[in-house]
Parts: structure tokens; sequence; C-alpha cells
């Protein structure tokens, strides 16, 4: 057990869905100085991270850009279209699609929460917390909504806490097949990056991201990819705004600044994070995120436990959920990985707490990075009494060869 005044040797491996391990080009970006917000350098630094970052969103549309957490976009996404009473539709899928209800719900919307009913029988979870969202529950009930009370459809891309990746397209599908009005709102927080997210080709409305998970930045900037649509909705949406106002954003970004003191150091680091990604290539990035993941998968069933996303369709590229057996604590196990290997893993969230753990494979990360990521939970299970049906290490460097 550590002590305060000692170190383990070695990188800690920070293994968790987000924040993400920074590359240490990025670090060395963000340690240079700091320079005048209002000055012609870093109107030319705006700018090039403005065009960037819409070519991360695949849009052609303004982005906001804030000095803040995904939650602050969260905020920003509702305050800017939605007015004291109106009414959304949000889609239970785990965790943050929670937290994201909760919110509107404080704000004074009135809100909607539909989930997939039932319980899944192998482990007793919520079959909303095991699969993505259902488009054809989306469809059915704009279809009730004959007099268009419904002001927007919110719905989680990539679910962290579940390691569901939902397809957007056929909820945009599902709007369009009633012909309804409604915003479509889209929290692609942690897909950003590492899952293919097209704004543009999908038609979503307003899309919220930060900084902290495929960006591979500390967390600290977050973001709004607006539609024409949004922004005129916006002109008339009566919840208060003042810092997260899109209208000021947007006319200063045309010159590269902002009405606001911006994050100048993050702002460096998202420049250099942008000219990484981006020289790879949005292709490659998604590819590579997608065999990262498959490897992983391939070690979680090889040690015969249930991976929690419980539909192939929608696995997430971006992190995988371990369930554990019944009566074993995940966070337990969890804790002996980071006392004895000094790794952390992500926590089971809500509904699923205690039940599973995290594995997240994206950031600054590679194929042995992983290889170690996995022999570190193979050898915390075995410790922690779990019996495992094979050897996940050797599944993983098959999937990987």
């Amino acid at each position: 057990m550590l002590t305060l005044n000692q170190h383990p040797s070695g990188r800690h491996f920070l293994q968790i869905p987000g924040p993400s391990p920074v590359p240490d080009r990025i670090l060395r970006a963000m340690c240079l100085p700091t320079i005048d917000h209002r000055g012609p350098e870093f109107g030319r630094l705006g700018l090039k991270v403005l065009a960037g970052i819409q070519q991360i969103f695949q849009t052609q549309h303004p982005v906001a850009i804030y000095p803040a957490s995904g939650t602050g976009a969260w905020e920003a996404a509702l305050a800017n279209t939605m007015s004291p009473g109106d009414r959304v539709l949000m889609v239970e899928t785990g965790q943050f699609a929670t937290l994201w209800q909760k919110m509107a719900t404080r704000l004074g919307l009135q809100t909607e929460f539909i989930s997939e009913p039932g319980t899944c029988a192998e482990t007793g979870l919520p079959l909303a917390w095991r699969r993505g969202v259902n488009a054809a529950l989306i469809e059915e009930r704009l279809r009730a909504d004959a007099g268009h009370q419904i002001r927007a459809v919110c719905v989680v891309h990539n679910e962290t806490s579940t390691g569901v990746t939902s397809d957007i397209a056929a909820v945009r599908r599902a709007i369009d097949s009633v012909k309804h009005p409604a915003l479509l709102m889209v929290d692609t927080i942690s897909g950003l990056a590492s899952a293919d997210y097209r704004h543009d080709e999908w038609r979503v409305d307003v899309a919220i991201s930060g900084s902290q998970k495929g960006l591979m930045l500390p967390p600290g900037i977050s973001f709004n990819a607006l539609s024409p649509r949004a922004l005129e909705v916006s002109k008339t949406a009566k919840l208060p705004k003042s810092f997260w106002a899109w209208d000021e954003i947007v006319e200063m970004n045309k010159g590269g600044y902002w009405p606001y003191t911006p994050s100048t150091n993050l702002l460096y680091g998202l420049h250099e994070a942008l000219d990484m990604l981006l020289a790879q290539g949005l292709p490659t990035v998604f590819a590579r995120h997608q065999r990262w993941a498959a490897g992983v998968r391939a070690a979680v069933t090889a040690w015969g436990l249930p991976i929690q996303c419980a539909d192939p369709a929608v696995y997430s590229p971006v992190l995988t959920g371990v369930v554990t057996p019944a009566g074993v604590d995940a966070d337990a196990v969890r804790k002996l990985i980071h006392t004895r290997y000094d790794m952390s893993l992500g926590t089971g969230l809500g509904k699923v707490k205690g039940r599973m753990f995290r594995i997240g494979h994206l950031g600054d990360c590679n194929d042995l990075t992983l290889v170690a990521t996995v022999a570190g939970c193979e050898m915390g299970l075995k410790q922690a009494g779990v019996k495992l049906a094979g050897s996940g290490v050797q599944a993983l460097m098959e999937a990987f060869t």
C-alpha cells in the first residue's frame, strides 16, 4: 500500500475512458508562454483551431468553443435553443444520458425520459444500460406528438458509462420519417475524434463535446457544433444565458477571438491535437480505435465475462465495459489493480455501480499499452478470486498480430 512519501516507478496507466492520457507533444505545446488574447498572434491561432475543429466534427458550420467542461456545453446547447417549459425528449442509455436529463429538468424544461424496457436475464442489469438508442421508440413517440410540443430530441452518441455507441443516423431518419420539427441534439463528448461522427451528414442541430477524450487534451475545453437551424432558433429562445450565448461567440470568432478570456494554453494544446489527428486522417483514427476495441473485447470474451454492451452492432471503439460475476464487487477489483499495478480503470456508474469496470482505449495509447492494460486486469481479476475461462492477454495478442 502506498503512503504519501512513496511513489511507484514508471508511468501510471490511466486506462479510464477519459480524461485520456495526454501525448507529450501536446503537453509541450501547452507550456508555451501565454500571449495577448486580443493580439494578432492569438487571432491567427483562433482561426486555425476553429477551422480544424470543424473538420473533426465534419461540419462547415460554426463550432462554439468554451473554457468549460462538457457539462457546460450540455447547458449551452439547451440554454441557446429552449424556452422555459419547453418539452424535450431524452433517451436513457446510461449515466450521462441520465445526468443530461437531470440538468434539463433543473433548467425548467419538461423532460420525457424514454428507455428500452426490461432487465437482462444474463446479468440482471437494465436493458437500457446494455443497448444503444432505440430509434423506433423515438419515432413512435414523435408520431404521437401531433401538436409538435416536443422541441428537441436529445441523445448520447457514445455513452461513456456503458460502452455503447448509438446510431445517430437512425435517430435522424426516425425524426424525418414523421416529419417532426424537433431539433436533434447529440452528446458526443466521448465519441468525438475516436468514433465516426458526421455532424452535417446526419443533420444534427447541436453537438456537444469536450477536450479530454478523443482530442487527447486535459479537461477544460468544451464545444457546441451548430446547424443553421439551431442558430436561427437561438434568436427567439428564452432560457437565460449570457456566458453561454452563441451570438457573441460566433460573431467574434470571425476574427479568431472570443468575447471573454479564453483558455489560451489549452488552445495551444488543441492546435497541436488537431494537427496530429488531421495529419493521420479521420478514417485512420477511427480504424485504429476500432482495432483496439476489438482486441480488448477478444480479451474479455476469453475471460468468459460479459461485455457491458450487449449488442455487437453498437460496441464502442472508445471503451469496453466488463461485467464482473454476481457477488464480485467490481470497485474492489479496481482498487486492487490500482494499488498493486498503478493502473486506473473506470468505475461503474449509476445503475451499474459495483457490477462492472471500464477499460478505456483512447488518447495516447498503442498496442503495447493495451497488452499491459489487459495483463494488469487479468492479474487483478485472478487475485480477486475471479475464475477466468482463459487468457485475455493471449487473445489480445492474437487479435493484434
